[in-house]
């Protein structure tokens, strides 16, 4: 069964790449006769990548970098040399079991001590990103390693419960959704996800109609708005939807909406809901 798993970030690769992702689909996968086998919707799907950061995931990107590289180089030097048969002599190292002539002369051609070098590297950098050095250097862990994921498998589902989706390739998994980011002091930015209704409105083609297509939304919906928020709201094509902007402007000069910055991000909102909030103000003296 073959399963290609379209990322070309070689972060991906890394991590999936690492003893905690192998522990998990070997757990958690299934199995044919005596060998694994890697099923999509139990050993990826659920299972919870790190949250790192940017320097963690860069040192992760090189190494699988350098493990893709590796191993290319390998085989197109020495075709008869296959990944199987490489990570059969991987084993016998990690296990530190005497090696014959055979597996030695294999060794100095498939450099198999440079691979595991390679993953051992690529191991310590994954078990960083998660924040487990606590692991590094203890034997048998598997078990914890089994656990921790589940414990942050059922985290990431309460994140989306809340509306945090931490999507792998937004692009292609929610490519009708408006992604902005919220920092706070010493906190890593987090994503926020702004849903598509179930029934998008079509955006009109005449600008008066734009007009009133954006007004009505704000004085039913309420709230503050952001461009791309607005945008999200409504279905058409992204030439179209460039006009938002000078629908807004427009609605300000006139004095039906109003605007503050926060974080850099213009926000509107019903210029009624200012007022109010004005008349509802003590008078001071």
């Amino acid at each position: 069964m073959l399963i290609a798993i379209a990322l070309e970030d070689t972060y991906f690769l890394g991590v999936l790449s690492s003893q905690i992702h192998v522990t998990w689909a070997l757990a958690i996968g299934g199995t044919l006769e005596d060998r694994p086998r890697y099923n999509k919707t139990v050993c990826f799907d659920p299972f919870p990548f790190p949250d790192p950061t940017e320097a963690q995931k860069q040192k992760i990107r090189e190494l699988g970098d350098r493990l893709d590289s590796h191993r290319k180089r390998i085989q197109a030097a020495n075709p008869e040399v296959t990944i199987t048969a490489m990570y059969n002599l991987l084993e016998k190292l990690r296990k530190a079991e005497p090696l014959d002539d055979k597996d030695k002369a294999f060794n100095q051609k498939a450099l198999v001590s440079t691979l595991k070098q390679i993953h051992d590297e690529l191991d310590i950098a994954v078990f960083e990103a998660y924040g487990w050095n606590d692991l590094l250097n203890i034997e048998n862990i598997d078990e914890i390693i089994l656990e921790r994921l589940v414990k942050f498998n059922a985290d990431r589902a309460e994140e989306e419960r809340n509306g945090l989706i931490r999507w792998l390739r937004s692009d292609y998994q929610a490519p009708h959704e408006t992604q902005t980011q919220q920092t706070l002091p010493g906190i890593e930015p987090a994503i926020e996800t702004i849903p598509i209704p179930t029934e998008q409105q079509k955006f009109p083609k005449a600008f008066k109609d734009q007009l009133t297509a954006v007004r009505d939304l704000l004085r039913t919906q309420g709230n503050e708005w952001t461009v791309a928020a607005i945008a999200a709201q409504f279905k058409g094509t992204a030439k179209q939807k460039v006009t938002i902007p000078d629908c807004l402007e427009s609605l300000e000069t006139l004095g039906i909406i109003a605007r503050h910055t926060e974080e850099g991000t213009d926000r509107y909102y019903l210029a009624e809901l200012q007022k109010a909030s004005l008349s509802a103000q003590p008078i001071s003296g």
